[in-house]
């Protein structure tokens, strides 16, 4: 089992900035990708980046491209997304989950096995 603890999270002017960590425990020999999702009040769970932990290949949401980069600490087992010119839009409850080795879009949340707790993000305009 891979326990998965988000922070960073809070509240911050359009145009702004944060970063978010993701701290992974446990088994982490068997995380071979990780990701983050977010979902708004009434809004389904929607994917927003993800990173293969040992050779680092990212792919993000057009939402988010050009403004987000997912990254990983291998040596502290830790998880980033760093967030630039956010908008009032990316408010959410942001998630990082992970998966080993497994079939599935590396997109689809029903395709990780391990997910945090969630951190609030939200954007004022």
């Amino acid at each position: 089992q891979v326990q998965l603890v988000e922070s960073g999270g809070g509240l911050v002017q359009a145009g702004g900035s944060l970063r978010l960590s993701c701290a992974a425990s446990g088994r982490t020999a068997s995380v071979f990708r990780l990701g983050w999702f977010r979902q708004a009040l009434g809004n389904e769970r929607e994917f927003v980046a993800t990173i293969t932990w040992s050779a680092g290949t990212t792919r993000y949401a057009d939402s988010v491209k050009g403004r987000f980069t997912i990254s990983r600490d291998n040596a502290k087992n830790t998880l980033y997304l760093t967030m630039n010119s956010l908008k009032p839009e990316d408010t959410a409850a942001y998630y990082c989950a992970g998966r080993p080795l497994r079939n599935g879009s590396s997109e689809d949340p029903n395709a990780y096995n391990w997910w945090g707790q969630g951190t609030q993000v939200t954007v004022s305009s």
